[in-house]
């Protein structure tokens, strides 16, 4: 669980209503008409961009990424590259029907191994995988990407029909007040999901994105390199390419 988009998001919404309630109630920032605008028109914008049979993919990317995605270290993806490398070396291909690998690729990878799939066979469906990943996650930030557009212009808009509201009905004071409400709110509603929700979602899936494929491509080159039979020694000092100079001194070191 991602305790960064848990501590922001919920902090984000208890200053605001800290300060709603320091000089006010929060009662006062309730508007049904409002949500329904910002929300309501703010989503079925949003929908318009994507297929139905895409849609709830693409919103549920954003909840495992903002909440629920895990850090998969390289340092420690290319040790356990390395140890599966050593098991083939001493007991074959076989040596890995049993063996437990904590990332799903890289044991989809060493079972490929173990059941004697051809080279180009191991690549193709591997590269084929990472690919439809990334695509995942691509639609996964278009989503949210489009429903932070959506979210503030439906605010503007809650805003034009407040205001219109408003003008119309200046000779009864009665109904001054709750369509301003409606101008006012709906901007701050658009503000909130956008800003709050939306956005910061939108850089997590830049940065998934970015781990992602260099994980991904490296599991690619070990589990290719442990098809091919090469020494884990070698197989170690090319992955390490795939580390900051840092972090492959340290990974020297302790060797």
């Amino acid at each position: 669980m991602d305790l960064a988009s848990i501590i922001g998001i919920v902090g984000s919404f208890a200053l605001v209503i800290w300060a709603i309630l320091y000089g006010g109630t929060l009662g006062q920032f309730i508007d049904i008409p409002s949500i329904i605008i910002v929300f309501g028109g703010g989503f079925m914008a949003t929908i318009i961009r994507f297929p139905l049979k895409g849609l709830l993919t693409a919103a549920g990317a954003g909840v495992k990424v903002g909440f629920m995605s895990k850090n998969i270290n390289p340092r420690d993806m290319i040790e356990e590259i390395v140890r599966l490398a050593e098991i083939v070396r001493k007991s074959g291909p076989l040596g890995l029907e049993n063996v437990d690998v904590s990332d799903p690729s890289l044991a989809k990878g060493a079972q490929y191994i173990a059941d004697g799939y051809e080279l180009d066979f191991i690549r193709d469906a591997m590269e084929r995988e990472r690919d439809m990943t990334l695509t995942r996650l691509t639609q996964g930030k278009r989503f949210y990407k489009a429903l932070a557009d959506s979210a503030p212009a439906f605010g503007m808009i809650g805003t034009l029909v407040g205001l219109v509201q408003m003008l119309a009905s200046m000779d009864d004071p009665s109904a001054i007040g709750p369509a301003m409400a409606v101008a006012l709110l709906t901007t701050l509603y658009g503000a909130l999901v956008s800003n709050i929700i939306c956005l910061p979602l939108c850089d997590k899936f830049d940065d998934k994105l970015e781990t992602e494929e260099i994980n991904q491509t490296l599991i690619i080159d070990g589990i290719c390199q442990i098809r091919e039979n090469k020494s884990p020694a070698l197989i170690k000092e090319m992955l390490l390419a795939y580390l900051p100079e840092s972090a492959r001194a340290s990974l020297a070191d302790a060797a």
